[in-house]
């Protein structure tokens, strides 16, 4: 925590602007002696938030690298709480580098993967249930996702788990009274008003972990996998969802013999489309391979829009498919319906009955509207809409929320079984442990550094 670190924080590649990023307790200093300014200041004489105009000069040659801004941010009031210096520079690749040289040079250390949040957290200015989200933000894709990504990073979760575990701390204070001074007048929850804070709370964590699914698919995207028989228009349909020629479209049954994944923005929700071969035996080595693969995506689709030809009608090949995808998430499209009425939805056989349908003709562009409201509302059937609630969208939030609400079915089991209370304060404690994992307050470090390294370098 003593060390100066630094790295570039943009992305790689041209740009008009890059940004080398300096923390640490003389992050000003190190950048002072590689910084000329025409006007002759120092920026030690800036003060914070301030803004100076200069050069970024070549030591050992003194040569200028580069024409650059710099912008002082000292701690506490600033993202890590200590004192940082951003050099924006000329987004390219070697003016950025040969900057980043020079600062690692004059003192400062390359930061390790999110080692500039890790700080941020360490310091106190997030949690770690906020510094988690900002990878969320980073990696969104649609409004939706960004979303709650940025209602995780307002803190709206760790305010929800600050009021919870509030209840909680008062619950056990007053059983641990009891305990410890038992012959003192002190006031006690009757065992009926303890049950009845109890059941709040375990309310409240049930309703959170009831909006990870959704959370998960904003956060991941919808696996949505495109199966069917070949030449049935599975890749015309992946084509029409997109509106873009993507996969190669032809009359030759096979021609798609390897897994196409794209995403697509639909109504906020980020489906991951993947188109496989044709399922059918063939001797085609390749193809067969393809085959292979596209049955091996269907034990990981979200959803699988399972596609039939309305010209030839159900054949073997359909049912076949149809008995793979048993027990799974499965929307019918019934395809083709301008040339061919030999399949009709309210005539499907037994085998597909169990799933909803939708006709379309992806040729003519009917139905794809139709198709596209039924996947979402396929999404979020019985789930939590995010509107302005808190949604978790992490696992491991997920999963310390349901060790929490165990722990908390433990306390109302000890009160329907007449148990003392001093059991009841083992599963309240546990409780409170669990919920201070996800802010990072009741974490061991292995697990703090194992969170951190999945972060890009410069966050």
């Amino acid at each position: 925590m003593d060390d100066v670190i630094a790295a570039i924080a943009t992305a790689p590649g041209e740009g008009g602007i890059g940004i080398v990023r300096v923390s640490g307790k003389v992050s000003v200093d190190v950048v002072e002696k590689i910084f000329h300014s025409p006007s002759g200041k120092s920026l030690k004489d800036l003060g914070t938030y301030r803004m100076a105009y200069g050069y970024i000069m070549d030591n050992q040659s003194g040569n200028r690298l580069d024409e650059v801004i710099v912008s002082i941010m000292l701690g506490p009031r600033s993202f890590t709480g200590e004192d940082v210096v951003e050099i924006n520079c000329h987004g390219g690749i070697v003016p950025l580098r040969k900057v980043l040289e020079q600062v690692l040079r004059t003192g400062a250390r390359l930061a390790d993967p999110g080692e500039f949040s890790k700080r941020a957290f360490l310091n106190g200015r997030i949690d770690l249930a906020q510094a988690e989200s900002i990878i969320d933000v980073i990696r969104s894709q649609t409004d939706m996702g960004l979303k709650v990504a940025l209602k995780q990073l307002e803190g709206g979760l760790s305010g929800e788990l600050v009021e919870i575990r509030r209840v909680l701390l008062e619950v056990l204070a007053f059983i641990e009274a009891g305990i410890d001074f038992p012959e003192d007048d002190i006031e006690e929850l009757s065992r009926d008003q303890i049950r009845e804070r109890t059941k709040e709370v375990a309310q409240r964590l049930k309703h959170l972990v009831e909006s990870a699914e959704t959370g998960r698919i904003y956060r991941d995207g919808l696996s949505t996998v495109i199966v069917g028989k070949p030449n049935v228009g599975k890749s015309s349909l992946l084509n029409a969802l997109l509106r873009e020629k993507r996969a190669i479209v032809t009359d030759i049954p096979g021609t798609t013999r390897d897994v196409i994944e794209e995403v697509l923005n639909l109504q906020g929700i980020p489906v991951r489309l993947v188109d496989t071969a044709g399922i059918r035996e063939t001797e085609d080595v390749v193809e067969k391979l393809g085959v292979e693969r596209s049955k091996e995506w269907f034990g990981l689709a979200d959803l699988v829009l399972l596609v039939l030809d309305a010209g030839t009608g159900i054949e073997a090949e359909d049912l076949e498919i149809a008995r793979l995808v048993q027990g799974q998430r499965c929307l019918v499209v019934i395809n083709k319906i301008d040339v061919g009425d030999k399949l009709d939805k309210d005539d499907l056989p037994p085998a597909f009955r169990q799933f909803s349908s939708v006709e379309v003709s992806v040729k003519e562009k009917v139905g794809i509207q139709l198709l596209e409201e039924k996947i979402a509302a396929m999404v979020l059937e019985g789930k939590v809409s995010p509107g302005d609630r808190v949604v978790v969208s992490n696992l491991r939030h997920k999963q310390a929320l349901e060790k929490a609400a165990g722990q908390l079915a433990g306390v109302l089991q000890s009160l329907e079984m007449g148990m003392p209370t001093d059991c009841m304060a083992i599963d309240l404690k546990g409780a409170l442990e669990s919920l201070g994992e996800i802010t990072g307050e009741s974490i061991g470090e292995d697990i703090i550094n194992e969170i951190f390294a999945q972060f890009c370098l410069g966050k």
